[in-house]
């Protein structure tokens, strides 16, 4: 018998749409379209992040607010759905448990690894990291605990989590990530997504 399989998937841009990019085109702050597609470096995109919310004087309820009101990505219920019926999952983020929770609901909470934001008077000090590299860290973890791990992420925060699995994939990837990472196989649909997590399944 085979071990047993984890799906570690990123959230935002796999299951959700990007919250600072749905934050940006709410308050129209251009700055803010900005995410790790962009920026490499988690901190300085994080601290970027924060003085343009100092500037603007956006608060945790605004982005709450934005937050709330996001549809999942389509069929992205479904998939996860599916998937659970073969698969353990593993959602990893650097999103903010703060900011998740409502997205959570929406998936039927999964289990989620993120952040913890820092917050005083309804805004946003500053953020907590669990782990610099979490996602890497997490599933080099669930390796050493003879799990057999496929990963799923969308943006250069997650290749350290890809390199680091068994299996791996892009899923509606940049052309620049695509590019970098061309050693991974780029998806970009559910469908796809899906049979490659089954084909490894299956091929263990």
């Amino acid at each position: 018998m085979h071990n047993p399989c984890i799906a570690a998937l990123d959230l935002e841009g796999v299951l959700s749409p990007e919250i600072w990019i749905s934050v940006a085109e709410k308050t129209k702050i251009e700055a803010l379209h900005l995410t790790t597609r962009d920026i490499s470096n988690y901190d300085e995109l994080m601290l970027h992040r924060l003085k343009i919310l100092g500037e603007n004087n956006i608060k945790f309820s605004d982005i709450q607010n934005v937050i709330a009101s996001l549809p999942l990505l389509e069929g992205a219920r479904e998939f996860l759905d599916e998937l659970r019926t073969f698969c353990q999952v593993i959602i990893l983020s650097d999103t903010f448990e703060e900011f998740a929770k409502p997205i959570m609901e929406k998936l039927g909470y999964p289990t989620l690894f993120c952040h913890n934001l820092k917050i005083k008077d309804d805004k946003i000090t500053g953020y907590k990291l669990r782990l610099q590299n979490q996602k890497q860290h997490a599933v080099e973890a669930f390796k050493a605990l003879n799990f057999n791990v496929f990963a799923a992420g969308d943006s250069y925060n997650d290749t350290t989590m890809l390199c680091a699995a068994h299996k791996a994939c892009l899923f509606c990837a940049p052309d620049s990530v695509k590019k970098e990472f061309s050693q991974f196989k780029a998806v970009e649909n559910y469908k796809d997504l899906m049979r490659e997590i089954r084909d490894w399944t299956n091929s263990l």
